[in-house]
């Protein structure tokens, strides 16, 4: 079986942490769950250590941003396939399940991305990803469920299996070695568009 690693990047989210932490503990059995954190100020560490000992940590040196922030962290992950999740992200019940068997079944799959719903409406998709990433013939990133600044509602259009261009990095999996050949993430890119760059060079290399 694949070995996954859920890695969570954290500055300052004390609070996300105390929220969200909970449905990621409960729904990735078969998991390990790391925390990736970006030399927070707060209290996130302690509170991690004190309520969720089977998390291990990670602490960076500095506050790199998202692509510096996993490039440091993840050298320290052992695993076959890396998610990393937002700390903002909500999971549910097998989450993990259909994508450890997507890659089983399909060794040719690099990065994939489940589909993304609006936590506080939940029959909308999230504008953070939706149901997977692209790009138009202008070099403008938009998704499968969201134009823009406007979102479908989930009607289980996208129920699928899709080849896309892009995965958000709010919650991406990615193979270990797919992720070592591309050299990781741009660290140019402090925040945003470093999943869509990725993706780019995923699709060349």
């Amino acid at each position: 079986m694949l070995k996954i690693a859920v890695v969570i990047l954290n500055w300052n989210g004390e609070a996300l942490l105390e929220q969200y932490l909970p449905s990621v503990i409960e729904y990735s059995k078969g998991a390990t769950v790391f925390l990736a954190d970006n030399a927070s100020t707060d209290g996130s560490v302690a509170f991690v250590k004190a309520n969720y000992p089977e998390i291990t940590i990670i602490q960076n040196n500095e506050n790199g941003g998202f692509a510096k922030g996993y490039n440091d962290a993840l050298e320290h992950v052992d695993a076959d396939i890396y998610c990393l999740l937002n700390s903002d992200v909500e999971v549910t019940p097998q989450w993990l399940d259909p994508i450890r068997k997507t890659f089983e079944a399909h060794p040719e799959a690099a990065i994939i991305q489940p589909k993304i719903l609006d936590l506080l409406n939940p029959n909308y998709f999230e504008y953070a990803g939706a149901a997977g990433g692209y790009i138009d013939q202008l070099g403008y990133p938009f998704c499968r469920g969201r134009i823009f600044q406007s979102l479908e509602e989930d009607h289980g259009q996208y129920n699928d299996t899709r080849e896309i261009f892009w995965a958000t990095g709010a919650c991406m999996f990615i193979r270990k070695k797919v992720y070592d050949d591309l050299g990781g993430f741009d660290e140019d890119y402090f925040a945003h568009q470093e999943e869509v760059d990725q993706g780019l060079l995923c699709r060349h290399f």
